[in-house]
């Protein structure tokens, strides 16, 4: 026989329709289950549960009677199948006696019997009719609650002690994962030996992840649908800002107030040209929205394609806002370093703030220029500050530009014939020669080349790009294409 007590059948009352009406809800062992007359206690065994059919409550002084000789024969508890009031002496004779006496007035004796039968006896049916009245109960907590009460209400009616424990380590499909989407939260542990448990907590956790999924969209909905239209005007041409607004507005979204961006890129340290693990970027989103809920700025958390962007969006004029973006957005880097694994390097880039839509598509493009530098120079998982002085901040803004950026990179798409290393070797030389006023000697000082080698570097330029070096106003653009096309490449 199991070891059932008669705290195990307070903690299933709802279940099998009992309720305590006196005496102590400890731990005397229930050994069996008996269904008699108050008359028969007499002659019931020790540690019994007495089932006592009728439709009516005995008479007071025989339910003293019955307290009395239950006591004495040592009876784990009586059961009345009918409501009771019981008097005071028959409470105080419930405790003295260490007798359990509950009410149970809408069931049969007899199913009631045998359901704590196998309860007794452990059986798959009674583990199963557990775990069926666990799921019911979850899945009515589940209509309209949240992952506490349906674990709760679980736990209630499975006579459990499931919790919901933090485990980073946890798979998503793992039976007792607690997720959002595919990132998991946590998972149910404890009650490990019950096997009605085992059999409920894959169905408790599902229905504990689609109440959480459902809480994380009513509570981020609003701020993904303008994080969508944050991408959209971050990679939109300039002369299409103004469009975007009236839909800023309707969705909540201060355009007027100044903006910072972090642009987070993950590398492979072992194939560069790999994408970052499928897993990472719905739980860095998770992790990032929870953490900027709890700060007083507004934040967006986007993606385009692996990368990240972090948009925090403040008063004109307010004091550290770049210092405030570096706090939120270090503690995400750490993060999806830390999902990602060893293998993987995430690099920060930093905007600085910047005022209305077009400021926030230049703070997101520096942001994203200083995270690419970084990576081109080998630099790889660090924070990057973006330069904001002088001609690299106007270059910044012709980067930004899609269109710009495009008819610059038409001056120079010639020189890609030469193959990539070529065509930058020629890019730098060009722009050393430009920078120096067309002086080889000052250009070869520079590269640390004779001026006879930079000539013939150039000569090869002037032939692919068939362009006349010494006109003014194609000195001008071509230097400006070389400076935005390294700057691109984060490369000197």
């Amino acid at each position: 026989m199991a070891q059932v007590t008669i705290a195990d059948l307070a903690a299933q009352a709802e279940r099998l329709g009992l309720t305590l009406s006196a005496g102590p809800a400890g731990g005397r062992v229930v050994a069996r289950v008996e269904v008699a007359t108050l008359e028969r206690l007499g002659s019931v065994p020790a540690g019994s549960l007495v089932i006592v059919p009728g439709d009516t409550p005995p008479p007071p002084y025989r339910l003293d009677v019955a307290l009395r000789q239950a006591s004495a024969r040592e009876v784990a508890g009586l059961v009345f199948t009918t409501g009771l009031s019981l008097p005071s002496t028959a409470r105080i004779l419930a405790e003295r006696g260490g007798v359990t006496v509950f009410a149970a007035p809408k069931v049969r004796p007899a199913e009631l019997a045998m359901t704590v039968d196998r309860l007794l006896s452990a059986g798959a049916s009674e583990a199963i009719m557990r775990a069926s009245h666990g799921i019911a109960k979850a899945s009515e907590a589940a209509a309209e609650g949240s992952p506490e009460s349906i674990l709760a209400a679980a736990n209630h009616a499975l006579g459990a002690d499931l919790v919901l424990v933090e485990d980073p380590d946890v798979r998503w499909s793992a039976t007792d994962a607690v997720c959002v989407g595919e990132v998991p939260i946590g998972r149910l542990a404890g009650s490990e030996l019950d096997p009605a448990v085992a059999v409920a907590r894959p169905v408790i956790a599902s229905l504990m992840s689609r109440a959480a999924q459902r809480r994380i969209s009513d509570r981020f909905a609003p701020t993904q649908s303008r994080a969508d239209l944050i991408v959209e005007l971050i990679l939109a041409e300039s002369s299409r800002v103004e469009g975007f607004v009236g839909r800023a507005a309707r969705l909540g979204l201060p355009l007027q107030l100044s903006h910072a961006a972090g642009w987070l890129r993950p590398t492979s340290l072992l194939t560069p040209e790999a994408r970052a693990p499928r897993s990472v970027q719905p739980a860095v989103e998770l992790f990032a929205l929870q953490l900027a809920e709890e700060r007083p700025e507004m934040w967006h958390v986007a993606f385009v394609q692996d990368d990240l962007i972090l948009v925090c969006t403040e008063e004109h004029g307010a004091g550290d806002h770049q210092r405030r973006l570096r706090e939120v957005a270090e503690r995400v880097q750490a993060h999806a370093q830390n999902l990602a694994g060893p293998e993987w390097a995430y690099t920060l880039g930093l905007g600085t703030p910047q005022l209305g839509a077009g400021g926030l598509r230049s703070s997101a493009a520096e942001a994203r220029i200083a995270a690419e530098s970084a990576v081109a120079a080998g630099r790889l998982g660090s924070v990057e500050l973006t330069d904001v002085t002088g001609l690299r901040r106007v270059l910044l803004d012709l980067y930004a530009s899609p269109t710009s950026r495009s008819l610059l990179a038409d001056i120079l798409h010639p020189l890609d014939a030469l193959g990539p290393e070529r065509a930058h070797t020629s890019v730098v030389t060009l722009l050393s020669y430009l920078s120096h006023r067309n002086s080889l000697a000052h250009a070869g000082r520079e590269l640390n080349l004779h001026p006879n080698a930079v000539g013939y570097r150039l000569k090869r330029v002037r032939e692919e790009l068939k362009l006349d070096l010494d006109d003014p106003d194609t000195r001008f653009a071509l230097e400006l294409a070389c400076r935005v096309r390294l700057l691109g490449a984060g490369r000197r």
